[in-house]
């Protein structure tokens, strides 16, 4: 089989939060099923790239640092794009400034989603559906196959060998014994399980397991707070300690995972952690669940007039009470625990 050419290459473009570059790795798992000579490069924001290091099935990671000369930095990588050549080049997003490098790629093939203010100059655009059954996965793939009727393909991360052996020394913490993971914040706060509400799970969780706090730099101070107002022993906190891919490593060898509606929920389906999400002001509904063999989705049981309040989160409830989260029982957790010990054996 020859080797391909440039023009035959693809970029995939997803310059948003941790998470939606997470799901999007799921075309990458499918264009390598379907197209296995297809050279594959991948458009991320700075501070995304690890999430993508020593990725089997990507030639080339470009990055955007939207913090420092945005547009400037917008006009350079689309020489860059157009110095390629590629064949197809898709957005994952419907934001006007990766519909700008899209439209203007002078690729064959520019494909993304209708409601980009770009579209126009698509030379495919399909609708963003959200709705019952449709998860991100799916809206993704039908990009790349608009005839696409098969299983919600899981996304897919690849922790490199230095990341398999600091969460094994994270683990070892542990002392042999089981270990939970809790990732306790989320950047929107109504996306947040309140501090008191895993205070109450932290003095519920039976004592055998260790608990690990998990997040990046940015959370070290909520997490630390955290096991600080705790009373329950065997509480670590390694915010800030573990790359994105460590941290995933770490997390498919814990009996559960406690998440927020956030990236870490994510990081579990990449890499098949078993995953309790607490859901507060959104929903499942809105097609960004967790895709782990084994996962549970914990909300309030009562219907709430104002749930879900927005697609994203809000920095403070609108309506002042926050009922979404502090509704929440502690023995809604535990019964996920139950029932992840039960799927364990």
């Amino acid at each position: 089989m020859p080797e391909p050419t440039s023009r035959s290459a693809v970029l995939l473009i997803q310059t948003a939060f941790i998470g939606d570059v997470i799901l999007a790795t799921a075309l990458l798992e499918h264009l390598h099923r379907t197209e296995p000579g297809t050279p594959i490069d991948f458009l991320v924001r700075k501070g995304n790239e690890g999430l993508l290091k020593s990725h089997p099935h990507v030639r080339q990671v470009l990055i955007w640092d939207k913090k420092k000369d945005k547009y400037r930095g917008l006009w350079r990588l689309l020489q860059q794009i157009r110095r390629a050549d590629y064949g197809r080049v898709l957005t994952l997003q419907r934001f006007a400034s990766t519909g700008f490098l899209t439209a203007f790629s002078g690729a064959r093939e520019r494909i993304g989603f209708d409601k980009n203010p770009f579209a126009f100059r698509f030379t495919k655009a399909f609708p963003h559906i959200i709705g019952p059954g449709v998860h991100e996965v799916s809206r993704n793939l039908h990009l790349l196959d608009p005839a696409y009727a098969g299983p919600v393909v899981p996304p897919r991360l690849y922790p490199t060998p230095a990341d398999e052996a600091a969460a094994a020394e994270a683990a070892a913490l542990a002392g042999g014994k089981p270990y939970l993971c809790i990732a306790p914040t989320s950047v929107w706060f109504t996306k947040q399980f309140p501090e008191e509400q895993w205070l109450k799970l932290l003095a519920a969780l039976p004592p055998q397991y260790t608990v690990f706090l998990l997040g990046g730099p940015p959370d070290v101070e909520g997490c630390e707070q955290l096991r600080a107002a705790t009373t329950r022993l065997g509480v670590i906190n390694l915010a800030g300690k573990l790359s994105l891919l460590a941290s995933a490593a770490l997390m498919r060898g814990a009996t559960l995972n406690y998440v927020n509606d956030s990236a870490p929920m994510h990081l579990c389906s990449a890499v098949g952690a078993p995953v309790c999400a607490v859901y507060c002001s959104t929903v499942p509904y809105f097609g960004f669940g967790p895709l782990s063999p084994f996962s549970r989705i914990v909300q309030i049981e009562e219907k709430l007039a104002c749930q879900p309040c927005g697609l994203h989160g809000y920095r403070q409830c609108p309506l002042g009470h926050f009922r979404c989260a502090h509704g929440i029982e502690t023995q809604q957790l535990l019964a996920a625990l139950a029932e992840a010990e039960a799927y364990r054996v």
